[in-house]
């Protein structure tokens, strides 16, 4: 579908449409689970991007991916710290 510029990736696309259901709930399309590799019990973290004070983008990240980020941007810092 449509491609753009993301704040934290070299681009991104417009894989499909979810809706919310009446409880908030929303169902990924299977496409988009299958290409993401999103398996039940997957954990994500919520980031929403603002423009202004109002919320303009919501994006997933898998937990495991953030974990491994934040633990490379991390380490060096701490290794730091420590000696």
């Amino acid at each position: 579908m449509k491609k753009g510029r993301c704040v934290s990736c070299q681009t991104c696309d417009i894989e499909g449409i979810a809706t919310i259901d009446e409880r908030g709930q929303m169902v990924l399309p299977k496409e988009v689970r299958e290409k993401a590799g999103i398996k039940p019990g997957d954990k994500f973290a919520l980031v929403a991007l603002k423009d202004g004070k109002e919320v303009c983008c919501i994006a997933l990240i898998k937990a495991e991916k953030l974990r491994e980020h934040v633990k490379k941007v991390l380490s060096p810092l701490i290794k730091e710290i420590s000696d």
